[in-house]
């Protein structure tokens, strides 16, 4: 027997949950062959197994929390997938009666329907809204259960939620409080909720946190867009977004404005001499901050292309730790939800995080006696004033300002 145990995710990680077993008991087992899903803070994990044999018992089902090193299953390296079952000859067969082949092939169904197919994202919506995936209906084909079939799902009270008796109901003392005329839903929090959940009260109770606003004239900068994106996208294969224009103006800024760029370790201040940019993408299990590198030192093209990845990788749930560590500075687009102003929290160990916003027309005065409809996006930078300066974190903003409505100043200032 070999023992599955929970190895080493990464740096400063000591435990995880397990988000779903990709085999059961049962199963045979080949070894590097994925075996089951586990989150962390951060991102999700496949472990794969190192050995082959036969699953023979889990220690932890989904949902569990599980430690580095600790043992969660075993695998019977000498057994075979019909060894749990002794072996039948042909003459226990012919003496075998009716009902015994009724018995078994009532269990061979009811372990299908157990083993129910759906995507992992499917389970674990699933999990979290406490859906048995047995009663979700599909439209698939094959019968897989999607992500969107949990949702529609939810909408819908089943039938054992409409035949269960009031007395069999049992509430909570929280639920007793609540106005039992009132339909509600109790939906437990994934891991990575309720590490985002912690460290944005964190930053909020250590930093010193106050956000500056300004407005950016978008004309010149969707002018240009407009006119390079066809030739930019035929040349580098990617689209030119407004992303890579304010990556590279908060690049520039930083080298005017270094404290930005620094972060605090007890009573000393680090400074960095690196611009690694975490972009802020919506993911579906959250908000994930994955990280630029050394984006002073990338093109336009090269930004575009690395934030297309990040963020396809973000979608697809296959961001690594190394895609979110060791940010400088963060930015994040509220504008691509429709946010017209907000205040945005810092990413901590960080002191600065820019904030973009819808861009929208506006009158503008141009001078005494005109005013024009101009594309304007209002911008925010949230920083800690332990050790930035009301003086610098307004000169910072201005700076990004200036660069976005001179956008050709980018290729020379970034």
């Amino acid at each position: 027997m070999a023992e599955i145990k929970v190895p080493e995710l990464a740096e400063s990680i000591t435990e995880g949950t397990i988000a779903q077993w990709l085999k059961q008991p049962g199963d045979v087992v080949e070894k590097g062959e994925y075996l089951l899903e586990v989150e962390t803070d951060k991102v999700n994990v496949e472990l794969t197994a190192e050995f082959s044999g036969v699953l023979k018992e889990l220690y932890k089902e989904s949902g569990d929390t599980v430690q580095v090193g600790e043992s969660i299953g075993v695998i019977d390296e000498s057994g075979e997938a019909s060894s749990s079952e002794p072996a039948k000859t042909e003459e226990n067969k012919q003496e075998e009666p009716v009902s015994s082949t009724k018995e078994t092939s009532s269990s061979v169904e009811e372990d299908k329907k157990q083993r129910t197919i759906a995507s992992p994202s499917a389970r674990k919506l699933a999990r979290e809204r406490g859906i048995d995936l047995q009663q979700v209906q599909t439209s698939d084909p094959l019968g897989r259960v999607r992500k969107q079939d949990v949702e529609s799902h939810t909408e819908r009270p089943s039938s054992k939620q409409v035949e269960q008796p009031k007395s069999a109901q049992k509430p909570s003392a929280q639920a007793q409080q609540e106005d039992g005329s009132k339909p509600v839903e109790r939906v437990k929090m994934s891991r990575r909720r309720q590490t985002i959940a912690n460290r944005l009260v964190e930053v909020q109770q250590t930093a010193a946190m106050l956000t500056t606003f300004n407005e950016v004239d978008m004309t010149a900068v969707m002018e240009v867009r407009k006119r390079r994106k066809d030739k930019f996208f035929e040349q580098h294969d990617v689209r030119l977004g407004f992303m890579s224009f304010f990556t590279k103006a908060v690049v520039a800024a930083l080298k005017q404005f270094p404290l930005l760029n620094a972060e605090i370790q007890g009573n000393e201040i680090l400074m960095k001499k690196f611009y690694d940019i975490g972009i802020a993408v919506s993911a579906p299990e959250g908000l994930v901050v994955p990280v630029v590198r050394d984006a002073d030192r990338l093109n336009f093209a090269g930004i575009e292309g690395e934030i297309m990845n990040l963020a396809t990788k973000a979608r697809d749930n296959k961001l690594s730790l190394g895609d979110l560590q060791g940010g400088t500075f963060t930015i994040t687009n509220g504008g691509v939800f429709g946010s017209l102003l907000s205040t945005p929290i810092l990413n901590g160990p960080q002191v600065g995080i820019l904030g973009m916003h819808k861009i929208q027309l506006r009158p503008i005065a141009i001078d005494a006696e005109r005013m024009e409809n101009r594309p304007m996006m209002y911008i925010a930078l949230s920083y800690d004033h332990r050790i930035v300066d009301g003086k610098e974190a307004v000169s910072f903003l201005a700076a990004v300002k200036e660069l976005l409505e001179d956008p050709e100043s980018l290729l020379l200032e970034g």
